[in-house]
């Protein structure tokens, strides 16, 4: 038993405590969420939930005891994984209900996941491993350098949008873009990047975007018109739930509004909803401080990153944890359009939570192996300083 206290206290001394603990609250108060919402019906999201959160913190755990530079070194693995998940989808893919894009497979026993959940994590390795692979060249602020990182960028976002399932795209973009943009692309790249969008805004909405893209985007300037009656509807209700919760909330297991079901999707992309509701203004900066406490923490562990390999990977899951988090919140709000994104650790569905849970195993896993990487920079420096002499 004594070696085993010895051992945790170790591990946690090689890893983030902060991280874990306000990971940890941020699955306990979605838990209250999605426990006082399943009043507004029969579907038991709630075992589901915790289901998916013991095996997510389970395999957490256990990859952050594995290497990271292992997985990196393996790069083509992941590719292959994340090819092979998107295959699956065109082959055997549904559409859920509540959600209007084929991006779900459906296992035995009638449980449904989201390959692009995992997705995300395959990228972030790959990803990791092509700008270190630049870096360590010397391409990273070069034109060809960022041309290979944009053609690796377009493989898996043209692979989702077929998939119909264009938000996760936009999650995929600023992943990407974080990671370069931190790692050190230089800013021009961004600026060019920006005036070709601004540029081309016309055409995006003239020839990309579909009649339901442009009706969300609408909706958000028709405060008075039909809009709230169709594309507007799903916004109005949430802001009026929000409000109905003033300072302190019902009370959980209280709000009429949550147990009638009136906001779709509120467990879900609209858990939020539930929060402003049942626990008011207070509860709402209590989840939005939680998420900022968790996000500003991978940026910390970023930069304490010994190898720049590590601090790929974290800005990697910053990215994605922010980018959900302010579309969310936005679309919530009705600052942007819906657009099906998750509130990181709080919206009910076992693989959202699961890969969130995962992402968190490989920033402790850069963490953990802190001390091995400047052991082998040592023992490098050493054999280069004998080989001088």
């Amino acid at each position: 038993m004594s070696n085993f206290r010895e051992n945790l206290k170790d591990y946690l001394a090689k890893t983030d405590i902060w991280l874990w603990i306000f990971t940890l609250l941020a699955t306990i108060y979605s838990l209250l969420l999605i426990s006082d919402m399943q009043r507004a019906g029969d579907y038991n999201y709630l075992l589901i939930q915790i289901i998916a959160i013991v095996i997510g913190l389970g395999v957490a755990v256990l990859l952050s005891l594995v290497n990271y530079k292992y997985l990196i070194k393996r790069w083509w693995v992941f590719a292959i994984a994340g090819v092979g998940l998107a295959a699956m989808v065109f082959l055997f893919g549904e559409t859920v209900q509540g959600t209007d894009d084929t991006a779900w497979l459906r296992l035995p026993g009638g449980i449904t996941i989201q390959p692009s959940e995992f997705m995300k994590l395959c990228f972030i390795i790959t990803f990791s491993k092509h700008l270190s692979y630049l870096n360590d060249k010397g391409n990273l602020k070069s034109v060809f350098g960022v041309v290979t990182l944009a053609i690796h960028l377009i493989i898996p976002i043209i692979i989702i949008h077929f998939q119909g399932d264009d938000g996760t795209v936009l999650i995929f973009l600023f992943m990407a873009l974080t990671m370069m943009f931190l790692s050190g692309v230089h800013a021009r790249f961004f600026a060019i990047v920006g005036g070709c969008l601004a540029v081309g805004l016309p055409l995006l909405w003239t020839f990309v975007l579909n009649d339901e893209h442009r009706n969300r985007i609408l909706a958000l300037f028709d405060l008075d018109g039909n809009a709230l009656t169709n594309y507007g509807w799903q916004q109005y209700q949430s802001k009026v739930s929000i409000a109905s919760g003033q300072l302190s909330g019902e009370g959980l297991y209280n709000g009429n509004r949550v147990a009638f079901g009136i906001v779709p999707e509120q467990e879900n992309d609209f858990i939020f909803t539930v929060a402003g509701e049942e626990f008011g203004f207070i509860g709402c900066i209590l989840l939005l401080g939680i998420l900022l406490f968790i996000i500003a923490r991978l940026l910390i562990d970023a930069k304490s990153a010994y190898e720049n390999k590590g601090a790929y990977i974290c800005y990697g899951v910053f990215g994605m944890i922010a980018s959900q988090t302010i579309i969310n919140i936005g679309m919530v709000l009705g600052l942007v359009p819906v657009i099906g994104i998750t509130l990181p650790f709080f919206s009910a569905g076992g693989t959202s939570v699961m890969s969130m849970m995962i992402a968190i195993g490989l920033v402790q896993s850069v963490l953990y192996n802190q001390e091995k990487d400047m052991d082998e920079a040592k023992i490098r420096i050493g054999s280069q300083s004998r080989a001088k002499v």
